[in-house]
C-alpha cells in the first residue's frame, strides 16, 4: 500500500450544507485515522489538486480513555484513534456522528450527554470542607462492577447506535444510565439513590429504552451497559412499589 485514499464528509458551519472531499495521502505503517487526518491538515489538498481548508475534528489522548475523537468509520462509530488504516476498507469514509449537532467537519456537539450525567447527578456529594473518617468499605463484587462502569468517557457511541436517541426523543442514553448504576453502588452515592431513580424515572428515561442492546455492541470499553439497564430496571420497579405502599 502506497497510499492511503480517505473520502471525508465536510461542513462549514453548524447551518451550512455538508459536502464531500476526497484526499490522498502517503500510507506509514501503523497510522491510525488521527494520523492521516494530521497529514492533511499539513497539506490541505484534495486528491484532485484543490486547495482547501484544513479537516476540523477532536482528539486528545489517542489512547481511546478521552473518547473526544469518536466519529463515524466507514459507517460504524468508534474512537478514531484506535481505528488503524491496515484494518480499514478503502476508501476509508469519515463522517460525523448523526446524533448531536455538528460544529464543523467532523466535531459535534456532545452537550446533551452531559445535561444527561447532571440530570442523573452522576457525581458524589461530598463537599471536602471537613474530615469525614473511614467510610463504609465496598465489597469486592462492588468494587469489580463499579471498576468497570467508571471507564466510560462519554465518548458517544452508545447513543450513536441507539435508535431510541434522536432529536425526537428525550431520551438520556445507556451512557447517563450506566452512572445511575455506578453511583448508587458506590456507598456514599446511595445516599442519592432515591434521588437519581426518581430522575431516570421521568420523561426521556430508562422507560424509553427499548432494548435495541445496540449500545453494548459498540462500546469501546466493553461496558454491561445493558446489564446496568437491566439492574436499573428492577431498582426502579421496586422503588415504585415502595412509594406506591407507603402513600
Amino acid at each position: 500500500m502506497q497510499k492511503v485514499h480517505l473520502k471525508i464528509k465536510r461542513q462549514k458551519t453548524p447551518e451550512s450544507v455538508p459536502y464531500w472531499e476526497e484526499f490522498e495521502i502517503d500510507y506509514r505503517s501503523g497510522m491510525n485515522v488521527i494520523i492521516a487526518l494530521m497529514d492533511i491538515q499539513k497539506n490541505p489538498v484534495t486528491k484532485e489538486g484543490k486547495k482547501t481548508t484544513p479537516v476540523a475534528w477532536d482528539c486528545n489522548c489517542l489512547e481511546e480513555v478521552c473518547g473526544a475523537c469518536t466519529m463515524v468509520v466507514n459507517g460504524s462509530v468508534r474512537q478514531s484513534c484506535t481505528a488503524l488504516v491496515d484494518k480499514l476498507s478503502q476508501p476509508i469514509r469519515l463522517e460525523p456522528m448523526t446524533k448531536f449537532p455538528v460544529i464543523r467537519d467532523l466535531r459535534v456537539d456532545r452537550t446533551r450527554m452531559f445535561e444527561a450525567l447532571k440530570r442523573v447527578k452522576a457525581w458524589i456529594s461530598i463537599d471536602g470542607t471537613y474530615q469525614l473518617g473511614p467510610g463504609p468499605r465496598m465489597s469486592p463484587s462492588d468494587q469489580q462492577i463499579g471498576y468497570k462502569l467508571s471507564e466510560c468517557m462519554t465518548c458517544g457511541c452508545c447513543v450513536e447506535a441507539c435508535p431510541q436517541y434522536n432529536e425526537r426523543s428525550d431520551f438520556i442514553g445507556a451512557a447517563a444510565l450506566s452512572q445511575v448504576r455506578l453511583f448508587n453502588l458506590h456507598p456514599t452515592g446511595k445516599l442519592q439513590k432515591e434521588t437519581r431513580l426518581e430522575a431516570i424515572m421521568g420523561e426521556g428515561g430508562i422507560e424509553d429504552c427499548g432494548n435495541a442492546q445496540n449500545c453494548v455492541e459498540v462500546c469501546p470499553k466493553k461496558i454491561p451497559l445493558t446489564t446496568s439497564i437491566a439492574a436499573l430496571n428492577r431498582d426502579t420497579t421496586v422503588f415504585a412499589l415502595k412509594k406506591l405502599l407507603s402513600s
